[in-house]
């Protein structure tokens, strides 16, 4: 039995608000492979946008990798072995899943994404209803070359898909977001904070099959780790069932204020939340945090 395995979570918990990578938590991430304890991030983004910002931090190339041992990208709809970059797990929706889900969403006047099945998950088309919606043309923005819009006539014959997020203005999320969770049953529904304005809700269909945890788990049999030897740190909703599932979770203190009364609080993702776990279950802090000091 493996005596362990430490997740997690990217945006807002391994990477800082400036999205660079703190020296401590490198280092105390290098001491648990030292130690033969498997390392993964859980992340929201696609494999193609994981490796882009990697490759910007000077983490995925020729001289120094990120060192962590797996990447569950997308949710949990894949996971790629690390550095070598072999995808070991895929997961993705079918056709008359996705026409279900788009139909659910255009009853309900959302605006949403359709991305498309793994490997070209960041590619994706979009769908407006004329709402305001800053977060939704933030996001299309940022992927414009990898986005295209939908018409009104198009919402049938998709074909396969990673998922369907749907783009939700603060305001209007909590009935929405309780509606789609009934709505959508057979399906994986994750609801996230958006990483781009922090206050707009996502709402993320994936297979059934799909989630951090459930994704976690396969990894964990795989690997022969038991789920209470595995510890999770996440910051934000879509982290939620891998905490839940973790024998123990843990959130940084940037997270939500009711994540934190479910979860042991440690350092924010600024202030290098992720040393503070691994050093507090493995004693693994071979460099002190600068930001802490």
């Amino acid at each position: 039995m493996t005596p362990g395995m430490f997740i997690t979570d990217l945006d807002g918990t391994l990477l800082r608000d400036d999205k660079r990578l703190a020296d401590a938590d490198i280092s105390a991430l290098e001491a648990l492979g030292a130690r033969g304890i498997p390392r993964i991030v859980a992340t929201g983004r696609s494999w193609d946008s994981f490796r882009e910002i990697m490759e910007k931090l000077g983490f995925m190339g020729p001289g120094r990798v990120l060192p962590v041992d797996y990447v569950i990208f997308s949710t949990g709809a894949g996971i790629m072995a690390f550095p070598q970059a072999d995808l070991i797990r895929q997961s993705s929706l079918d056709g008359s899943d996705v026409d279900r889900i788009i139909r659910y969403f255009e009853e309900q006047g959302l605006d949403y994404m359709v991305h498309k099945a793994i490997p070209r998950t960041r590619e994706f088309v979009f769908r407006s209803h004329g709402r305001s919606n800053p977060d939704f043309w933030s996001r299309i923005e940022l992927y414009r070359h990898c986005a295209s819009a939908m018409g009104p006539g198009k919402i049938n014959g998709f074909g396969r898909a990673t998922q369907v997020l749907a783009i939700v203005p603060k305001s209007e999320a909590p009935g929405v977001v309780t509606k789609a969770l009934q709505a959508l049953t057979g399906f994986s529904v994750i609801k996230a904070t958006s990483p781009l304005d922090n206050q707009s809700v996502w709402i993320e269909v994936f297979p059934r099959c799909v989630s951090k945890s459930q994704t976690a788990s396969w990894l964990g049999t795989r690997l022969g780790v038991d789920p209470a030897n595995v510890v999770a740190l996440g910051n934000d909703y879509n982290d939620l069932d891998l905490l839940d599932w973790a024998g123990r979770g843990f959130v940084v203190d940037n997270a939500p204020a009711d994540l934190k009364s479910r979860f042991r609080s440690v350092s924010s993702n600024n202030r290098c939340g992720v040393a503070q776990v691994i050093s507090e279950v493995w004693g693994a802090l071979p460099v002190p945090c600068q930001a802490c000091r």
